[in-house]
């Protein structure tokens, strides 16, 4: 952290600076310019900015120069993580597709759509049993049902399953039934539930808010990883904008930014981004061409008559456009497709 000091400033002020500084633990070394002085600091940032030396006299501005998440920054973790989700891995080395419907409706629905994502090329299996939706009148999924659906379209796939947890309490539940646990936009901001599936020895699929700024999103994942779980993986799902014509604004420029500032892998949903059909080709390869690890798609056997978010779902017809896409565009990216191998009870992925 650096202060900044007013042109005006006098000694004494200066001095009082350092003094707060060295009476938290820190250390200050000052740095006399032409027409300004500058205090930089050493040591405990929070409690620096505990001190409130903005509001302190003689100072113009404070400013953090390392960033508020250690844990899952490049700044302590340079080289950049690969994340196992049921042996299938998710980083910098490889393409990820994560498919299936948003919602578990039925047994022959979530497998009709799993074999539809395998199609597509997807070596995980997304479909949600608990879904937050914005009217309490709208689908919210078939509960533990549902997770028992998801469990055997694995056994008879083969394809780990990434599905979402909605609360705390929760917690244990979907992890007893999951290879991966999904923390939706709308609980990026949930901290109980950040820090209970930082607790739950599965990986977190960790999307951003849809208000959420970057810094935001990553300061979430760090309440996951201070819990002791790095095996995270961030989403960009879109953001809410002035714009109405699509369902949320895909900021294409959050997938490289993530990766500069985080180790930790960063997948696109354009299903959710876009929310039509007719845009999840384009803003997957727009996706996969600005550097993203993964994508995730959401696929239905009939998305006419599916009880959530059918108008964004891809249809067969579908399917070997984006399979076609995925094939060119990945070895372009200098990235191999993943596959998931036969699992007897732990999946492993293969290179195709």
């Amino acid at each position: 952290m650096v202060v900044v000091m007013a042109p005006e400033a006098t000694q004494d002020e200066i001095d009082a600076i350092v003094g707060l500084v060295r009476s938290a633990g820190g250390d200050a070394f000052v740095s006399r310019g032409v027409t300004r002085t500058i205090v930089g600091l050493v040591g405990d940032v929070d409690a620096f900015e505990a001190l409130n030396l903005r509001s302190r006299a003689g100072v113009l501005d404070a400013v953090r120069i390392s960033v508020p998440y250690k844990l899952i920054s490049r700044e302590h973790h340079a080289a950049r993580s690969v994340i196992s989700v049921g042996g299938v891995p998710i980083g910098p080395d490889t393409l990820t597709v994560i498919a299936g419907p948003c919602a578990v409706e039925s047994p022959e629905q979530t497998l009709a759509a799993a074999r539809m994502a395998q199609a597509a090329g997807a070596s995980l299996l997304r479909g949600g049993a608990f879904k937050p939706r914005t009217s309490p009148y709208a689908y919210q999924g078939l509960g533990e049902a549902g997770l028992r659906v998801l469990a055997d379209v694995r056994a008879e796939t083969g394809l780990p399953v990434v599905t979402e947890v909605i609360d705390a309490a929760g917690v244990d539940l979907v992890a007893s039934y999951a290879d991966m646990l999904q923390v939706g936009t709308r609980n990026m901001h949930n901290f109980a539930l950040l820090q209970a599936v930082g607790a739950a020895g599965r990986p977190v699929l960790l999307k951003r808010g849809f208000g959420a700024t970057v810094e935001e999103w990553l300061m979430a994942a760090e309440y996951i990883a201070q819990r002791g779980n790095l095996d995270i993986v961030l989403c960009e799902r879109g953001i809410r904008t002035f714009e109405t014509a699509t369902r949320n604004t895909l900021d294409i420029s959050a997938v490289p930014l993530a990766q500069r500032l985080s180790h930790l892998p960063v997948i696109v949903d354009p299903s959710h981004s876009g929310g039509r059909r007719e845009l999840v080709l384009p803003l997957t390869r727009a996706a996969l061409a600005v550097g993203a690890d993964g994508v995730m798609i959401d696929v239905h056997p009939e998305p006419k008559r599916a009880l959530c978010d059918g108008d964004q779902a891809l249809v067969d017809g579908d399917i070997e456009d984006i399979a076609t896409a995925i094939g060119v565009l990945a070895p372009l990216m200098g990235r191999v497709l993943t596959r998931p191998a036969a699992r007897d009870g732990v999946g492993a992925a293969v290179a195709p």
